[in-house]
């Protein structure tokens, strides 16, 4: 955006519309004969979500890198309103002919028929079960999950079925779902990793402007563990020279609201996500910006991402071994580096599918 837009969007991490790398032609707002309309700059600045449904066949995806612990994911979502300015899914929304800035955070595309889709895969006759995450990409608690409760209809499927599945989000709304939860957990069906990047309230707010704050995450941690859910904390990601310094007082949190495991990942900077990050950190961390883009290239090979398996999740060099030994000795302190529960395949029970046929076999 232009300088002219003042501030940008109003509780958005994002504030620009970086150029799709699919499409050929790119336009860019002119707004220098409305420089002084600052009604027209208050109205600019309200970019309202807008919701779309995506009539995909299929919702369950299957992942083959090395560096990610799991095979299955379910996104009810395409987008995500949370609006993280570090988010590395930001270049999925590309591929949709939409940009990862601004769109990425505002236009988000709905799987309406997600619980029949996964009832579907499920019932197939060669589905050998196998944990499934909710969600690989977007999370899957973004705020208008309050509404539409398709992440609520696909773990009532998973229930029933007896099927194994992980959560991943940053969302307290994921207690809303205690319930299902619970049951689930009692079978060793269910656990969650619950993303906590900053106890700083206001860091959180501009660097992850819709999600829930620290002390809500802490909260809804708390709560899952009463309820018997197995809980996992990921300081994720780290962003050396800006939350680094965090990491003890994270560990700590999250071990005295009850987390069981801890892990973590540095900083990536994929294609389009570079660009809407920088823009964020010198908009709103001005101080902090050169320190932050030195260090991370420090951690990178002098670049500001690395794609190699293997490396892309935790960095090289000094500073990136420096973080990797913080968080050891503090995980170790706060009793945070055990294994994460295996849940059980032994339960499952292929269901019916959308169509309610009964199987012969």
């Amino acid at each position: 955006m232009s300088d002219l837009n003042r501030s940008g969007p109003k509780g958005r991490g994002s504030t620009i519309s970086p150029k799709n790398r699919f499409e050929s032609r790119h336009t860019t707002d002119d707004l220098e004969q409305v420089a002084e309309d600052d009604e027209f700059f208050e109205d600019l600045r309200s970019v309202k979500t807008v919701y779309m449904p995506d009539d995909t066949q299929s919702i369950v995806s299957e992942n083959n890198s090395p560096d990610i612990p799991f095979r299955y994911s379910v996104n009810p979502y395409r987008g995500c309103a949370h609006g993280c300015s570090y988010c590395y899914a930001r270049p999925t929304h590309e591929y949709l002919g939409m940009n990862a800035g601004i769109d990425f955070e505002s236009k988000i595309l709905v799987k309406h028929r997600a619980p029949a889709l996964l009832r579907d895969w499920l019932a197939r006759p060669k589905y050998q079960p196998e944990i499934i995450v909710f969600s690989g990409v977007t999370d899957c608690y973004q705020p208008v999950e309050r509404k539409l409760r398709l992440t609520r209809q696909c773990l009532e499927v998973a229930l029933e079925a007896g099927q194994p599945v992980g959560i991943i989000t940053k969302n307290a709304l994921v207690t809303r779902d205690l319930d299902l939860l619970r049951e689930l957990a009692a079978r060793n069906l269910a656990s969650v990793s619950f993303g906590v990047t900053s106890l700083d309230t206001q860091l959180a707010r501009t660097m992850e402007p819709r999600t829930s704050s620290p002390p809500a995450r802490l909260r809804a941690i708390s709560q899952l563990r009463e309820a018997g859910v197995p809980v996992s904390v990921m300081v994720a990601p780290v962003i050396p020279g800006l939350n680094d310094i965090e990491i003890p007082r994270i560990l700590q949190a999250a071990s005295d609201a009850g987390a069981m495991t801890a892990s973590y990942t540095l900083l990536r900077l994929p294609l389009t996500v570079r660009e809407v990050f920088l823009e964020w950190l010198e908009r709103t961390q001005p101080d902090a910006s050169s320190r932050v883009i030195s260090r991370i290239r420090a951690s990178r090979g002098g670049e500001l991402s690395d794609s190699q398996f293997g490396k892309r999740m935790r960095g090289e060099g000094a500073i990136a071994d420096q973080i990797a030994q913080t968080f050891r000795v503090f995980a170790q302190k706060y009793h945070l580096l055990g294994e994460r529960p295996v849940l059980a395949t032994s339960h499952f029970q292929r269901p019916r599918d959308s169509s309610g046929q009964m199987h012969l076999f």
